[in-house]
């Protein structure tokens, strides 16, 4: 499989849209650059730290803290992890975290208040449309509505956001529709739809097989990397709706190659093992639809209603995603894997809301392991042995001219042509259908 074929419109995002593209071009061959300044030296001064580092700085300080930590996020301008505390009579948790070197916050809503919160969000607003999660930053839930929400159900959601009490939510309307993105890192095709493999990984019997979105699972059974082609791979376990949106998708061929790395086209990042996701946080999204794209993670423990069921434990971002893109790699800088893509709102043109599944939470509900197993270079079916063949440029070009993401063709198919029959809702192969009326993501 490779990430040739990518169409020229995808390139661009509109001003005011979310992060440039461009940011992209720094990805390789920067890829372990140490962003490190120095740290304070077993001062109270907040430590610089690398995005991974300050991940796992926050789930060392979530445990001290105990119900005096509240959040926290990551801020990728100063290189520091900042943690939200809610003032108690021990100072003495707030010390030790400004020793490790955190920058400590007060604030007023503890984690229990925005958890009990989105809890009631779920038993009262639970409206297809709809979308929550908690954000450090604001120290608010932070709830998203897209276009469909209107009447009845919208009159709804606000009245539950106002009943959580003042400076405990924020609401806000999105252009877009809340979808799932099935249609392609690599493109993988099964059952009229098109998806995107996510990462390649161990079974727990040794065996090769890969990650994708649990949407895309539950469309097939079995799993072609060419449009038509003889299946190589078969779904052996998916969540979709429910705790979750990921698919573990077995080789056919227990001698197939299946390096752990995403496949950029004319080069590959390696990938070193999985990470939780930090507020804040520079990620990396590769798809089959629109190739590179880059933002920031916005919110955790993110719910989704989408119109098949609700997703619950999800990470949002501002990276934007298209239909084709289902299941496909969210990755760091250095090599970290974070997420699957599941849906979201908006496109590449003008931005919107985009939900990924932790990739730490997919691999323990399926026993898989991920990351130093593979030999170097693009596995046959699982990398693409035709990286770089007929997509032009490095990742510089491919983000850095607005007017083409790698100089492929456009592919087997546009986004809805073929992608999408298949259960749960996903499409009828035309982009243009569930049975509720909302657009289908193909």
């Amino acid at each position: 499989m490779s990430h040739k074929r990518i169409p020229k419109r995808r390139a661009a995002i509109a001003a005011g849209g979310v992060v440039a593209l461009g940011a992209a071009a720094v990805l390789l061959p920067h890829a372990n650059a140490s962003q490190d300044g120095g740290s304070a030296g077993g001062t109270a001064a907040p430590r610089t730290l690398k995005a991974a580092d300050a991940s796992d700085l926050a789930s060392q300080l979530a445990g001290l803290l105990g119900d005096a930590f509240a959040g926290s996020y990551y801020d990728a301008g100063e290189q520091q992890l900042v943690v939200n505390v809610v003032p108690g009579d021990d100072n003495q948790v707030i010390v030790e975290a400004k020793k490790a070197g955190a920058d400590v916050r007060e604030v007023d809503n503890s984690m229990g208040e925005l958890r009990g919160g989105a809890r009631t969000l779920k038993s009262e607003a639970s409206v297809p449309g709809t979308a929550w999660a908690i954000d450090p930053r604001t120290n608010k839930i932070l709830v998203t509505a897209d276009s469909t929400v209107t009447g009845a159900r919208w009159d709804r959601l606000e009245s539950t956001v106002e009943g959580l009490g003042s400076g405990m939510a924020t609401l806000r309307k999105s252009a877009g529709t809340f979808k799932t993105f099935a249609s392609g890192g690599d493109a993988i095709f099964g059952g009229g739809a098109r998806c995107s493999l996510g990462f390649n990984v161990t079974a727990g019997d040794g065996a090769p097989a890969f990650l994708t979105a649990g949407h895309c699972g539950v469309a097939d059974d079995q799993w072609s990397d060419a449009q038509g082609g003889q299946p190589i791979a078969t779904v052996d376990q998916a969540v979709f709706p429910g705790e979750g949106d990921f698919a573990l998708v077995r080789y056919d061929d227990p001698a197939t190659e299946a390096p752990s790395e995403v496949n950029l086209g004319d080069q590959t990042v390696p990938i070193s093992r999985a990470a939780e996701a930090t507020v804040g946080q520079q990620v990396f999204r590769m798809g089959s639809t629109t190739g590179l794209a880059d933002g920031q993670v916005l919110g955790l423990d993110a719910t989704v209603n989408y119109p098949e069921g609700t997703v619950t434990g999800l990470i949002q971002t501002d990276v934007c995603a298209e239909p084709g893109d289902s299941g496909g790699s969210l990755f760091t800088q250095d090599g970290l894997a974070i997420g699957l893509t599941s849906g979201g709102s908006g496109d590449c043109a003008v931005g919107g809301e985009t939900f990924f599944q932790p990739v730490t939470t997919a691999l323990e509900a399926v026993g898989a392991t991920l990351g130093g197993d593979a030999p170097g270079g693009a596995g046959e079916q699982a990398g693409g042995e035709e990286a770089g063949e007929e997509q032009g440029g490095g990742v510089g070009d491919a983000v850095g001219g607005g007017d083409q993401t790698g100089g492929g063709q456009a592919g087997d198919a546009g986004a809805g042509d073929d992608a999408g029959a298949g259960a749960g809702g996903i499409g009828d192969g035309t982009g243009a259908g569930h049975e509720d009326g909302s657009e289908s993501t193909g």
